[in-house]
């Protein structure tokens, strides 16, 4: 894991919570920072989100603890009860995400048996951490999920280029290879996460608009399209070195693998508007990957030894391709410009 902005911005949430506990004598201090932890999250929505939520789920958990705590004091086995009851209430209401620190305002409460300023000192402990937490977030690097994931978008791309270029020919190392497709999954994993990011925060209802919203659907597809990469990858590997294969259908299918990353570059220039935007080419790689497609078809119904295979290869890559095409078609549809403006 590598050091970024999230956990910069936790250790100065936390070194404010503390200082501002000091300040007005409120202890123990280690409340506000585990909530001011808690609290700290990768996108603006879901700080203010969890801000919402947090407020809500901390002031009902307080509630019942200090209810508790008059009757049952500060017995192990009403403290677990309580927090049981806290846990189903939170997914009752589907704020899952709120109940660890909501549990340590639970049994801070409890630890008072019933005493209401000792509970509204635990509560206001974790008050603090959290809107440390949320103002932090705002005004220090505040994440920005579109830069993010485009910037990352491009790195994984150019990762797996690099792949699909050397798969067939089997130019690369065994060892090289493995240790980057490994390289390629986790980054895909990462770049999911980015995108769900993006889309709460372009899909969140006080500051969505028609144009942004129907941006998703092309953020979406060029995550698609590259997962499509990589399954392709997968299915390289899995079934195309076992197939009965002469140097013709190397050359055949290394070849059209080529065209359909140089087809995808081209598309994700467009999409950065570097590139004029040209439907020729569109409907030219669409009949090329038919006529892969066809050839394949061909060679699988004559089912010679590992044809099968081959065909499921095929398959893949005239997916891939399939699914880049689509992009194409909504990048055409897409004005990156206003976005910019609108940015």
């Amino acid at each position: 894991m590598s050091f970024g902005a999230r956990m910069l911005k936790t250790g100065i949430a936390v070194t404010l919570s503390l200082y501002i506990c000091a300040w007005l004598h409120l202890s123990p201090a280690v409340i506000a920072a585990v909530a001011a932890i808690f609290a700290m999250q990768p996108s603006l929505y879901r700080s203010w989100r969890y801000f919402l939520e947090q407020l809500q789920t901390n002031t009902l958990g307080a509630a019942i603890a200090l209810l508790a705590g008059m009757f049952f004091s500060k017995e192990p086995i009403a403290i677990g009860v309580i927090c049981i009851l806290v846990i189903m209430i939170c997914l009752k209401i589907k704020m899952a995400d709120t109940i660890g620190l909501t549990l340590v305002t639970v049994v801070s409460v409890m630890e008072a048996s019933g005493q209401w300023d000792f509970a509204l000192n635990r509560f206001l402990l974790s008050l603090i951490g959290i809107v440390s937490a949320f103002v932090i977030n705002i005004i220090f690097l505040p994440p920005k999920p579109r830069e993010q994931f485009t910037d990352q978008f491009h790195e994984v791309f150019n990762q797996l280029s690099l792949l699909l270029r050397t798969v067939i020919s089997d130019e690369m190392k065994k060892k090289v290879f493995r240790e980057q497709k490994q390289k390629l999954s986790d980054a895909l994993r990462s770049l999911s996460d980015k995108y769900k990011l993006l889309e709460e925060e372009i899909k969140n209802p006080k500051r969505a608009k028609f144009s942004k919203t129907r941006h998703v659907v092309v953020y979406k597809q060029m995550l698609y399209a590259l997962q499509k990469g990589y399954e392709v990858l997968d299915t390289v590997e899995e079934h195309y070195f076992q197939a009965d294969r002469t140097e013709e259908t190397d050359e055949t299918y290394d070849r059209h693998l080529e065209k359909l990353i140089k087809y995808h570059e081209h598309v994700l220039l467009k999409f950065d508007d570097k590139l004029k935007k040209d439907s020729s080419e569109a409907a030219a790689m669409e009949e090329e990957n038919d006529r892969f497609m066809q050839m394949a078809s061909e060679s699988y119904s004559q089912a010679r030894d590992g044809a099968f295979r081959l065909f499921v290869v095929a398959a893949a890559m005239y997916d891939y391709g399939f699914q880049t095409r689509r992009l194409d078609r909504l990048v055409e549809h897409w004005d990156g410009g206003e976005e910019e403006k609108e940015a």
